[in-house]
């Protein structure tokens, strides 16, 4: 007796998930093969890859790129961008301007006050959990448990302010991270948010990010 229990997939299925996710019709039919024929199974696995390829692509020099702006409806927030990949080809398709488009309106949206967890300074993170161990013992929990919330709290910290580690607006299943991941994964190139400014009329400063690599670049004249 045959034990082939594998699931037939038809194409309307494979170009649905290709819409979906991006990917190549021949991974979108690995992954639903996969999936035994489940749709949501199938884009958590391509996903997955996704983080998989960019994984490996993440130490790969990015020194093209563009500049995005957004304007916010009204006029009163706008965004400027700079998204790097490693080559002018990439940065002119649809797909990259694309993200660029989306990142800078997730900016608008949020206004995040990092690009990732590593520009957050120890000043930054002492200031934090001074306040945090402030509130749990303020609301009567002991010292011990107060200490042990620290790694949760840090993890809601680095959620709500660290670019990249922040929920996308239009799916908040996954995160920027998780939304370059995919570009990286379709386009075959690293793909990286190298810094950016949100300024809203009326407030009296701008948010303005950037990756370590972009400081030591560009390190900050000597005061007279």
């Amino acid at each position: 007796m045959s034990t082939d229990t594998q699931v037939k997939i038809d194409a309307k299925q494979v170009k649905e998930l290709r819409e979906k996710s991006g990917a190549p019709m021949g991974d979108c039919l690995k992954a639903l093969q996969e999936a035994k024929g489940d749709m949501e199974n199938a884009f958590v696995v391509l996903r997955k890859r996704g983080m998989a390829s960019a994984a490996k692509k993440a130490s790969r020099t990015t020194n093209e790129g563009a500049v995005g702006t957004y304007i916010h409806a009204g006029g009163k927030i706008g965004v400027l961008i700079e998204l790097n990949c490693e080559s002018d080809f990439v940065a002119r398709t649809d797909d990259f301007q694309e993200l660029l488009r989306d990142i800078a309106m997730h900016i608008a949206a949020t206004d995040p006050r990092f690009v990732s967890r590593e520009e957050v300074t120890e000043a930054d993170l002492d200031r934090e959990k001074e306040i945090y161990r402030a509130q749990g013992i303020a609301s009567g929990k002991p010292e011990a448990i107060v200490e042990k919330m620290l790694t949760g709290k840090l993890a809601k910290f680095y959620e709500e302010f660290c670019l990249l580690d922040q929920p996308f607006i239009k799916d908040q299943s996954q995160t920027i991270a998780q939304i370059i991941a995919t570009k990286v994964a379709k386009l075959g190139e690293n793909i990286s948010v190298r810094r950016f400014a949100r300024f809203k009329v009326g407030a009296p400063d701008w948010t303005v990010a950037q990756t370590k690599p972009a400081a030591e670049e560009n390190p900050a004249e000597p005061k007279a």
